[in-house]
């Protein structure tokens, strides 16, 4: 595989010598010039070498609501003196620990709640030749989940029966019958999707997990794999059984280093106690689990172009249809799936549907993992039953608004939803709910803003994360996430005029409509809901140039 090639260099050089990769292709035969094109695509790799130490702050969402701006600019000013060689500062997307804003990446060890006193001690124990140390665990151990079937119980059940009854369509009816939808954000009905693989002819069929949960504020998988690492593995080997595929990949963001480990010994674990390989438990049925550890690249969400890396490839998204349930992972039938929805389908095996739609509330099914961090006394991940009201995760298991201050606004599932009003606060957190207020449930991601928040600054901040991210492959989202972002910038420095709210209203179904994938399709998202829900002060900044919040940088202009 051509990644691990790739590794391998950078991990003996600290980069990708030219020589190197020469020497790759002519010992692979793989062209150099689709050697250099998948290298030069993922932030993971360095075709030249990298300054002694690399700091990068996450400025994402809820790290750019609690200082990360403020964090780089002392940064910035405290190795100005400092050779590009030596130190260099920068930007970084989402690192997946909102609820530890603001998170830093260096020399990629991640770090939370860092001060800016914090991240100097860093540097310099870097710079000195000293190993950096790492970050405890991230989220603390939970008393009993109630998303676990085996509280003191052998795990494994539902597998274990699975391999006597063979009742492949009975477990396709019962996901059917619970309403089980995918939980990563589009939320296709699981069962339906497990049915299609299963019918294909093709004898060679795949599952995946996409398990590179890189949004801002998205980090309930993060979670899951830590502390119900049996469930996933459970669930993608029924969904191997029942759909007749006989590989399962595991594809993890490279940045969970943790969850690595505890999904690396697992799988060992299962290995070894008969539930994973070519004879499950004595059945003489097979199937195969490894993982696959990201690149990097928040496009890499998206489920073709997670199979185009998966492939060795660029990971740019694929025209569709067709779809990887008839066409996936070396074009061959794939069920994908999301970390969360592989976890569930344990439990309704296990305890019935009739328990798993018991579980949700105000006509939801089941339960729902939530992250939840920005402005909050308590960010984190919580367990909640599907169709909680927003409020009660805000106010009570979340804690409230910091400061005593008002809730302003809130994205129930990071930018992709864009940003409700502190009038919607009662929205149930379930698919219908929020579909019929504009927004959606997607992956759980919510990030709070309180009163004094700026809601163009977010919105550009969220802009800028899309235009960041965007694989460059289609040029409405390549050219149209840049000319969003220059216009809402104009907008913060006091330059708006009438004639941007069309251009933004053409921009905005040009990227919908004509955009390959959902992340030139959502791009607009954020500027659009604070349009519609914070008109006024979107306004204020065109006509009058004035920040009502007075958090954009208008003096710069109008001083």
């Amino acid at each position: 595989m051509i990644f691990d090639d790739l590794r391998a260099i950078q991990s003996q050089y600290g980069y990708l010598p030219a020589e190197q990769l020469q020497e790759l292709s002519r010992v692979s035969g793989t062209p150099l010039y689709r050697i250099h094109g998948v290298a030069d695509f993922f932030p993971h790799f360095h075709l030249s070498r990298p300054p002694k130490v690399r700091m990068n702050v996450c400025t994402d969402m809820s790290c750019h609501l609690l200082g990360a701006g403020d964090l780089k600019g002392s940064l910035e000013q405290r190795f100005r003196g400092m050779s590009d060689k030596d130190v260099k500062v920068g930007d970084v997307s989402c690192l997946g620990q909102c609820d530890g804003a603001p998170a830093v990446s260096i020399n990629d060890h991640i770090y939370r709640s860092v001060t800016t006193a914090q991240a100097e001690a860093l540097v310099l124990t870097a710079l000195g030749g000293s190993e950096l140390p790492e970050m405890p665990p991230s989220d603390e151990k939970p008393g009993q989940l109630a998303s676990d079937p085996y509280p003191g119980v052998e795990r494994y059940g539902a597998l274990r029966g699975l391999v006597v009854t063979r009742d492949w369509d009975g477990v396709i009816a019962k996901l059917k019958a619970s309403g089980l939808s995918g939980l990563g954000g589009a939320g296709f009905p699981t069962g339906m999707k497990w049915e299609i693989v299963r019918k294909e002819r093709e004898p060679i069929k795949y599952v995946v997990c996409n398990a590179d949960e890189s949004e801002p504020g998205t980090i309930k998988d993060r979670f899951i794999m830590q502390h119900l690492p049996h469930l996933l593995v459970e669930g993608m080997t029924i969904a191997g059984l029942v759909t007749g595929a006989q590989k399962g990949i595991l594809y993890l963001r490279h940045e969970y280093g943790l969850q690595e480990h505890i999904l690396e010994h697992e799988i060992r674990h299962c290995y070894k106690e008969g539930l994973l390989g070519e004879n499950i438990l004595g059945s003489g049925l097979g199937f195969e689990l490894e993982l696959f550890i990201s690149p990097g690249g928040y496009i890499c969400g998206e489920e073709s172009a997670l199979i185009e890396a998966i492939e060795g490839k660029r990971a740019e998204p694929r025209n569709k249809p067709p779809f990887p349930v008839v066409q996936g992972v070396f074009h061959k039938p794939t069920a994908l799936n999301n970390v969360e929805t592989f976890a569930n389908v344990p439990q309704i095996l296990v305890n019935g549907v009739d328990w798993y739609k018991s579980r949700g509330l105000g006509g939801a099914a089941g339960l729902k993992f939530v992250g939840i961090s920005g402005d909050v006394r308590n960010p984190g991940v919580f367990e909640i039953p599907m169709g909680l009201p927003m409020s009660e995760v805000i106010y009570n298991l979340a804690g409230g608004i910091v400061g005593g201050k008002k809730l302003k606004a809130f994205a129930p599932s990071g930018p992709s939803s864009g940003y409700l009003p502190a009038s919607q606060v009662e929205v149930r957190l379930d698919f219908k709910s929020l579909a019929a207020i504009g927004s959606m449930l997607g992956s759980g991601a919510i990030v709070v803003c309180a009163e004094g928040r700026c809601m163009l600054d977010m919105a550009l901040n969220a802009v800028k994360f899309f235009r960041n991210e965007s694989c460059g492959k289609c040029v409405p989202c390549r050219m149209g996430s840049q000319k969003m972002v220059d216009i809402l910038t104009g907008w913060t420095h006091g330059k708006g005029t009438a004639a941007d709210m069309v251009l933004i209203d053409d921009l905005t179904e040009a990227l919908k409509l004509t955009s390959i994938c959902g992340l030139g399709q959502f791009a607009h998202s954020p500027l659009s809901s604070v349009l519609l829900h914070f008109r006024d002060e979107i306004e204020a900044h065109v006509y009058s140039h004035r920040c009502p919040e007075g958090v954009c940088p208008m003096r710069e202009v109008y001083a």
